[in-house]
C-alpha cells in the first residue's frame, strides 16, 4: 500500500487529545447526521419535500457513508489517521455550507451524501487513532468521544428548534449555516492537537497488514456478531434520530417541549459515555453490551406502547442513558479479539453493517409512514428488530475466540 504518512509522535496532552476528540465527534456525527432529525420539519415545509424524500435525503447520507468507511480506514492506514480526519471535517464543512443555501432537490442529495463522505473519513479514523494512544483504556476513550454526541445533541436539540422561531423560514438554512462555521473550528483544533500514534513494529495501519490477516477478519465469527449487533443499531437508531422528532409533533407534543427532550437525552448522553467505558473495561463488553441494548429495546418500546409526552419523555431518558452504551461497548468489542494491526480494519468492518443499516432505515421507514400515515407502527418494527439485537448480544458474551494473529492486543 506504499509508505505511510510520517508519524509525529509528540503527544499532546491527552484531554486536549480527547476534548479535539469529541469536537469532532459532534461535527461529523451530529451536525452531520444526528440532528438532521431535528432540521428536518421546517426543511420538509419549506421546500414542499414528503417524507419520503426527507427519508432519501437521510438515505443517501448513508449510502455515502457506507461506501467510502473501509475507504477510509486503508486511508487511515496509509496516509495516517490524523490526515483522513482532516479530510472528513473538510467535507462535511462543505456539505454544511452547501445546505445553507441550496433548494433543488437533486443538489440536496449530493450535499447529504458529502456529509456522508466526511463521516467515513472523519469517525472510524478517529476511533483507531486515540484507541491507539490509549490502548488500556479502550473503553473509556471511546466511551469520552461518544459523550461527545451526547453533548453535540444537548447542544442541538436546545437551539435547532428555536432558528424558525428566531429566523423565520430561513430558520433551518441559518442552522446548516452555524454547523459549517463549527466545522471549521474544529478544523483548526484537529491542526493544532491530533497527532498520529506512534508505529511499533510493522506498525497499526489498516493498510501495512498482511493480506492473510485481513482476510481473517472478515471470517472471523466473533467480529460478523459484533458488526450483525451494530448493523441493528444503525437501522433502528438513525430511523429514531430521523422520525421520533416528527412523531413527538404528530401526538400533540409542542416543538419547543420536544426539542427540550431532544436536549436532555444528549445531557445524559455526556455522562453515560463514560460511564458505560468503564462498565465495559470492567465488567466485559459482552455483559455491558447486552445491559445497554436491553434497556435501548426498553427505551425504543415506550413511546409505541405510549404515545404521550410521558412515553415520548421515559424514551428520551432511557435512549440517553443506553445509546452511547451500545455505541461505546459496540466498537471496543469489535478490536477485543483481533491483533494490534488489524484493529482499525475491524472497526471499519463492523461500522460497514451499521452504515448498511443506516442506509436502509430511513427510507424504509420513509415509505411506510407516507403509505400508512402511521409513526407507531414504524417504531413497533424497530422494536421488534431490537429484539434480535438483544439475542445477538447474547451470543457476544458468551462467545470467547482465539485472537487472530499473534500480534499484541490493543
Amino acid at each position: 500500500m506504499g509508505e505511510s504518512a510520517p508519524r509525529d509522535t509528540r503527544r499532546p496532552p491527552a484531554w486536549l487529545m480527547i476534548a479535539t476528540g469529541m469536537l469532532v465527534t459532534i461535527v461529523v456525527l451530529v451536525f452531520a447526521r444526528l440532528a438532521y432529525g431535528l432540521i428536518v420539519p421546517p426543511m420538509r415545509e419549506s421546500l414542499g419535500l414528503s417524507y419520503q424524500q426527507a427519508g432519501m435525503l437521510g438515505t443517501v447520507t448513508a449510502l455515502g457513508y457506507l461506501c467510502l468507511v473501509m475507504v477510509a480506514g486503508v486511508a487511515a492506514g496509509r496516509f495516517g489517521g490524523r490526515n483522513t480526519v482532516l479530510l472528513g471535517v473538510v467535507l462535511v464543512t462543505v456539505g454544511f455550507a452547501g445546505l445553507s443555501v441550496a433548494s433543488g432537490y437533486r443538489v440536496l442529495l449530493v450535499l447529504m451524501a458529502l456529509l456522508g463522505f466526511g463521516t467515513a473519513f472523519g469517525y472510524t479514523p478517529l476511533v483507531s487513532l486515540l484507541s491507539s494512544w490509549f490502548p488500556a483504556r479502550r473503553g473509556a476513550v471511546i466511551g469520552m468521544l461518544n459523550g461527545g454526541v451526547g453533548a453535540g445533541m444537548l447542544l442541538s436539540g436546545t437551539l435547532v428548534p428555536l432558528a424558525p422561531a428566531v429566523f423565520g423560514e430561513a430558520g433551518w438554512r441559518v442552522t446548516w449555516a452555524a454547523f459549517a462555521v463549527g466545522g471549521a473550528l474544529v478544523l483548526m483544533a484537529v491542526l493544532a492537537f491530533l497527532r498520529n500514534p506512534p508505529s511499533a513494529g510493522a506498525g497499526v495501519g489498516v493498510g501495512r497488514a498482511p493480506t492473510p490477516e485481513r482476510a481473517a477478519v472478515f471470517r472471523n465469527r466473533y467480529v460478523i456478531i459484533v458488526g450483525l449487533i451494530y448493523g441493528v443499531l444503525g437501522t433502528t437508531y438513525i430511523v429514531q434520530v430521523v422520525f421520533m422528532y416528527s412523531y413527538a409533533l404528530e401526538s400533540g407534543i409542542a416543538s419547543v417541549v420536544a426539542g427540550r427532550l431532544v436536549a436532555l437525552m444528549g445531557a445524559l448522553g455526556i455522562f453515560s459515555g463514560l460511564l458505560w467505558g468503564w462498565i465495559s473495561d470492567r465488567i466485559g463488553r459482552g455483559t455491558a453490551l447486552l445491559l445497554s441494548k436491553t434497556l435501548y429495546l426498553v427505551g425504543m418500546a415506550t413511546p409505541v406502547v405510549s404515545p404521550t409526552l410521558a412515553g415520548f419523555a421515559a424514551h428520551y431518558v432511557i435512549l440517553g442513558v443506553a445509546v452511547t452504551g451500545v455505541f461505546t461497548s459496540v466498537l471496543a468489542a469489535s478490536t477485543e479479539h483481533v491483533g494490534a494491526r488489524e484493529a482499525p480494519l475491524a472497526v471499519s468492518f463492523v461500522t460497514v453493517f451499521m452504515a448498511a443499516g443506516q442506509l436502509a432505515g430511513p427510507a424504509a421507514a420513509g415509505v411506510i409512514i407516507d403509505w400508512t400515515g402511521d409513526f407507531r407502527l414504524t417504531f413497533g418494527l424497530c422494536a421488534a428488530l431490537i429484539v434480535i439485537g438483544v439475542a445477538l448480544c447474547w451470543r457476544v458474551r458468551s462467545y470467547t475466540p482465539e485472537p487472530l494473529s499473534a500480534s499484541p492486543k490493543c
